[in-house]
């Protein structure tokens, strides 16, 4: 038996969605190898130049650190702050070993980034029990096993139940009892609802609507002229209207990575070697989704933060760096003289297809295939004993720039 803050037994009765949410996550796996720094304001990015928080101790973030804040503004607002570098292979590890706890209690995960997934935990009840001790149960074996923590939020609905996490953290759990959704809803502020950031704060603003209630209370369509399709789809939320299911297998449209420069440069070697780079982390991707794609994308952020991107479609089913890179290079020359310096370069493979049944480019002379070999090797050594030291040779002297990423990429 569950009692709510009033001291009222919860129904639990049809809350079967569940959003679970590791808090703080870069920082919290940090803070296993590092326990002294616990209860300290800690910042996991790098230190110089554009590079931008991935992750902020609830500390931290007391204090207005958040994630994708520029660093440079995140230590003038926390000059005290431990700056920890990012290591990502120790947090796609981690993030796997969370995914595989989430499978165990559930074939029907959705996960959302490294850290946060919803489940449909409709078909464990009977096995597992109520739908608090199952959340319960999770937050126990992330701590216990992992040693870090997570929030849960728990709810009739997808919509509802990300509330419920994000509104217990960090270290807590929230049922909304499905018969209760709507009254809990009409009590937040209008920012709660999933699609108003700050341009449709401020429209909804201008029309009196500050709360999730008024939403509600605002004809259909006075909210569709001002916000059009996605003044429905508020509505809807107002009234917890989210029908959407727990998608287990998530198709990827896509997959790419970019960087930003700490300095700008017109230099072609600076961004060709950035070209290869990228070109071997999303080709390590590819494989590793066990995907390839058909068209490939080159993207140029200019001084003055103009963009513009070019893609060209492929003959096959591409995941080898190699490919990539001479693809990318061959989009970047077409561009012909830039017309200023270059801020940011990213790379992107696109209309994906399981890479078993993407058709393949055959070579008459099998040299040409020697690249795509010896990358599968390296994928075999870096699975075995981390990809630290495998690199192309041609980047051994590369100077590391900054990551221009938040706390949401996906590995």
């Amino acid at each position: 038996m569950r009692r709510g803050q009033e001291g009222r037994v919860l129904d639990q009765a049809g809350c079967t969605i569940m959003h679970v949410d590791m808090d703080a996550f870069f920082v919290s796996v940090e803070l296993r190898e590092r326990p002294e720094l616990k209860g300290r304001q800690v910042i996991v990015g790098f230190p110089e130049g554009r590079s931008v928080v991935l992750s902020a101790s609830y500390e931290a973030r007391a204090l207005g650190v958040r994630s994708a804040l520029p660093m440079a503004t995140a230590m003038r607002m926390a000059p005290s702050a431990v700056v920890i570098e990012p290591r990502h292979g120790i947090y796609h590890e981690v993030s796997t070993q969370v995914m595989a706890l989430f499978n165990s209690i559930t074939d029907k995960v959705e996960p959302l980034s490294v850290d946060e997934a919803f489940l449909d935990i409709s078909g464990a009840l009977r096995r597992l029990g109520e739908p608090l001790h199952i959340g319960a149960m999770v937050r126990r074996q992330v701590e216990s096993q992992l040693g870090i923590t997570a929030s849960v939020g728990i709810a009739a609905s997808k919509f509802v139940a990300k509330i419920a996490s994000t509104r217990c953290k960090p270290n807590g759990m929230l049922l909304i009892e499905k018969d209760r959704t709507v009254e809990y809803l009409h009590t937040l502020p209008v920012q709660a609802l999933w699609g108003v950031g700050a341009k449709t704060l401020e429209a909804l603003q201008r029309l009196g609507i500050f709360t999730v209630a008024d939403v509600a209370a605002t004809p259909v369509a006075v909210l569709k002229k001002t916000l059009g399709a996605g003044g429905v789809a508020l509505h809807n939320l107002a009234w917890g209207i989210d029908p959407r299911p727990v998608a287990p297998v998530r198709v990827e449209k896509s997959i790419g990575a970019e960087e930003t420069f700490a300095v700008d440069t017109f230099d072609d070697d600076v961004l060709t070697k950035e070209l290869l780079r990228l070109s071997h982390r999303v080709a390590g991707r590819l494989r590793e989704a066990g995907l390839a794609g058909r068209t490939l994308a080159l993207k140029i952020k200019y001084a003055d933060f103009s963009a513009v991107s070019r893609s060209k479609a492929m003959p096959a089913g591409i995941d080898s760096a190699g490919q990539i890179y001479a693809g990318a290079t061959e989009l970047l020359r077409a561009l012909g003289t830039r017309p200023q310096s270059v801020r940011l370069v990213g790379v992107r493979v696109e209309s994906l297809e399981p890479a078993s049944s993407a058709p393949l480019q055959l070579a008459l002379d099998p040299r040409e295939d020697n690249g795509r070999s010896a990358e599968m090797v390296g994928d075999a050594i870096a699975a075995k004993f981390g990809a630290a030291g495998i690199v192309p040779a041609r980047l051994l002297k590369t100077v590391r720039t900054n990551l221009d990423q938040n706390s949401r990429e996906t590995f």
